[in-house]
């Protein structure tokens, strides 16, 4: 999408928001306006967080392209009116909380000895100490600022002797996380294990690593995970971005399909990724929403496509789910996306 396209879209919203919101009762039933507002956020909601920053600026700018007055002022209120400009840190921190509390809910039930067949070889004890281990280890490398890697096993665990106590001491230790990164300048610049390096990181490094896990003991139960569209979509490119730092290039490079491409369709909100292979990272990706420049495919077939619902496509690139499975519907040359998966398994 152009940015003159981006700005007139932006710019339609905002007029159309602004005259439901401030339309006289007489003229529009104001049950019609709430549910239309409600529908509009909605949809909203289902955004990444990178756009809706963007979104928010865009409405910004097409309020201050008007003379200064009234109708400037509510056209203003757009993007507080929708949370656009809502801290995202702190939504991170909370999302993980209440994640990490339905795991926790979800463990303290079930024989620690249960395997974990998302996580082949492990059990919920498994499961539940290596979640928990990382929440220590992220509060220590917050807590310390550190410059350089500190590795998780120099990290002091205080690990329980007994499994079914791993429940409790894995609450302290996301309890401890949080309180550590609420209390921290999400921008201060900071070592990460991925691509960015600040504080800011690690919240959300860790409502993934809670969206996935919860994924895994509820489908060792038997139960059907359930990732909203907006913290899917932010969770694919999560994992398109760090791919690179965790040493998945060669691998990837190592497929020696270069130029091939595979797209990913979310089929509830229309967002779709293409990865083209090649290049000094092993492959590049695009959000069809950004309108990045420079992909192979920019619009046009990709060598492979899966098509699905943002948050089983989610589960997907971390190896929850198959390509074969019913959710999904793959198009092309499925070797490539069977190869790609293999390649950057996590």
């Amino acid at each position: 999408m152009s940015e003159a396209l981006e700005q007139a879209l932006a710019e339609a919203l905002a007029g159309l928001v602004t005259a439901v919101d401030t339309c006289e009762d007489d003229v529009l039933d104001p049950d019609t306006a709430v549910k239309w507002l409600e529908g509009s956020a909605y949809v909203l909601d289902r955004l990444a967080p990178a756009d809706r920053r963007r979104l928010a600026e865009l409405f910004r700018a097409a309020a201050l392209r008007e003379p200064a007055g009234p109708w400037r002022d509510d056209l203003l209120k757009v993007g507080d009116g929708f949370g656009l400009d809502e801290d995202q840190h702190e939504r991170y921190c909370d999302a993980v909380e209440t994640r990490v509390r339905r795991f926790v809910e979800t463990v303290r039930a079930v024989d620690p000895a249960t395997e974990v067949p998302a996580c082949p070889g492990w059990t919920f004890a498994d499961l539940t100490r290596h979640h928990g281990t990382t929440h220590r280890w992220i509060a220590h490398l917050v807590r310390h600022r550190v410059t350089e890697r500190v590795w998780s096993r120099d990290v002091p665990l205080e690990l329980p002797d007994e499994e079914k106590d791993y429940p409790d001491w894995l609450a302290a230790a996301a309890e401890d996380s949080l309180r550590v990164l609420r209390s921290a300048d999400p921008e201060t610049p900071m070592w990460s294990h991925g691509a960015d390096q600040h504080v800011r990181f690690f919240a959300r490094r860790l409502l993934f690593e809670a969206v996935v896990h919860l994924a895994d003991v509820e489908l060792a139960l038997g139960r059907t995970p359930r990732v909203e569209a907006c913290t899917a979509a932010d969770g694919i490119e999560e994992f398109l971005e760090n791919l690179p730092f965790l040493g998945r290039a060669e691998s990837v490079a190592a497929l020696g399909r270069d130029g091939a491409s595979l797209r990913l369709r979310a089929t509830d909100t229309g967002a779709a990724w293409t990865v083209v292979l090649g290049g000094a990272n092993g492959f590049r990706w695009e959000n069809a929403a950004s309108g990045a420049s420079g992909s192979a495919v920019p619009g046009g077939d990709a060598t492979v496509t899966v098509e699905g619902p943002a948050g089983e496509l989610l589960l997907l690139v971390y190896g929850r789910r198959a390509p074969g499975d019913e959710e999904f519907a793959v198009t092309g040359e499925r070797e490539v996306l069977d190869a790609w998966l293999a390649a950057t398994a996590l």
